[in-house]
Formats: structure tokens, sequence, C-alpha cells
């Protein structure tokens, strides 16, 4: 169901006016989302023509601050993260996309990277843009790890690009790409809990994946897969220098890796136990 907030219209075309001459839109997944949804559109909020915001069925505010955002809103029942952020894009007219999460925001020099990249004509030459994404942890910014750069295509012709993966999600885009200066702010862990509470969903996606590509447990991958993790995060990518935080994502990354390919040895034993049964 698509949902346009008109008493909401004046505001968009005020935030808009500046760029609106600009083919872009703004792409966004929501679910109870509240706690950080207006900090991600204030960032982008006179940077495109609309806010196209698909959403699983908030029953927080979230819907409320998306409507004071001037946004479109598409009711959309969960598809799973690819899927879902297709919908997305599926449901913006302009040519040029900029895909967020809510948990995300626009640094103030990506948002000016942006708005050159349009004013000097660069995306009339590529067929998307990347830029680095820094994450907010343990009061602090994480800036090194396997979470920084943690570089991110999310600007892209809308005719060119889809999502692919059902695990850790990405645009598929045929094409030269450029990267941008500037850094797209990311608070998705407001704590360690938030993070080892995602280790779950996540491992249950691997263990789907698995099971469709027929992969067989193995002792060496489970072990290997996870101190890799642990020594290219902490060691290689320096992730030491960010302190007590760098060795706790560093542990925790391994971990969740331990667990997922764990997942594959249960499955087998219960297979087994069935059988026999």
């Amino acid at each position: 169901m698509d949902l346009h907030c008109s008493d909401n219209q004046q505001l968009t075309t005020d935030n808009s006016k500046n760029l609106s001459r600009h083919p872009l839109s703004i792409a966004i997944i929501s679910y109870n989302e509240e706690r950080t949804l207006a900090r991600c559109l204030q960032s982008i909020a006179d940077l495109a023509h609309e806010i196209v915001l698909v959403d699983s069925g908030s029953q927080d505010k979230t819907l409320s601050i998306a409507a004071s955002f001037g946004a479109r809103i598409i009711h959309q029942p969960w598809l799973g993260y690819a899927a879902q952020k297709n919908v997305a894009i599926d449901h913006c007219t302009q040519s040029w996309v900029l895909a967020l999460d809510c948990d995300e925001e626009v640094s103030p020099e990506l948002h000016q990277s942006l708005v050159r990249f349009f004013e000097e004509g660069r995306y009339k030459e590529v067929q998307g843009a990347s830029f680095a994404r820094k994450t907010w942890f343990l009061d602090r910014w994480i800036t090194h790890g396997d979470w920084y750069p943690d570089k991110k295509l999310r600007l892209f012709r809308r005719d060119q690009a889809r999502w692919i993966n059902p695990i850790h999600e990405k645009i598929a885009l045929e094409g030269p790409v450029v990267t941008l200066p500037g850094e797209l702010l990311h608070y998705s862990f407001p704590s360690m809990k938030s993070y080892l509470d995602k280790i779950h969903p996540f491992s249950e996606a691997f263990l789907k994946e698995q099971r469709q590509k027929k992969k067989p447990w193995s002792l060496g991958a489970t072990i290997t897969h996870s101190l890799w993790r642990f020594f290219r995060a902490y060691i290689l990518r320096c992730g030491f220098l960010d302190g007590f935080p760098g060795l706790w994502i560093a542990v925790a990354t391994a971990f969740a890796v331990f667990v997922r390919y764990s997942r594959l040895y249960e499955e087998e034993k219960r297979a087994t136990e069935s059988t026999t049964e």
C-alpha cells in the first residue's frame, strides 16, 4: 500500500527546494526505528527530490517521524533484507537512488560531496558512487578493524542496480563507480547486547544459505574462519588501535562466525539422529 502524506507536502517542497532539480530519490526500509530515523532523515532532508520509506509494520513513532519529513510511505510485509530494499528501489521515481538504513546519517562532508556530484555533472559519467561508513560503538568512533572504512556502494542509477545476498546484502551494479569524500555515520549498536542479539538471525540466514548450497559441516572451516576473522580485524586491520572496543569487536565477530559454522554441525547431527530413530 502506498501512503503519501499530503499534510506534509509543503514540508517536502521546502526541504528539497535547493536540490529538487537533481534526479535523486532516497530509499529507506524501516521497522520500529523511532530511535534513529529522525537523525537519518534530517541529514538528507534537503538533498533529494523524494524520500521513499518501505515499512514492514512499525508500531512505534516511525511512521509519524517519516511523515514529518514528507516521506512517501509504502507498507510492505517483511520479505528479507535484499528483497525489501528492492521494493524501495522499485517505488523510487528518480533516475538516481541513495539507499540508507534508518541507523545511518550522512555526514556534512558527505552531504557536500553528494551535492557536488550532481552539480558538477559527475553523475552523467558513472553508474554509481561509494563512500566510507564509520560506526559509533561504546562511546567512540571505530576507525580501524573490520568496521572501518567499511566502504559502501549506496548511490546508484535506479535502473542498473539490485540488492543481492540474503546475508550482508549488497548492491550489484555494472559499470564505473567513483568514491566520494566524506563518511556515512552508522549508529547500529547502542550496546554490546544489541550486537549479540543479531548473531542468531544472521546464523539462521547463513544456515539457510548453506543448506541451499548443500555445504557439509567442517571442523577445519569452523576454526579457521573464526580465527582468521579475529586476526584480520585485530592485527592486520589494526583493531587494537581502537582500544578495548576494538578488541571486543574482533572477539565478538570471530564468535559470530564460529556460531554460524557451528549451526551446520548441529543441523547434521539432528539429521543423523532422526534417520536412526
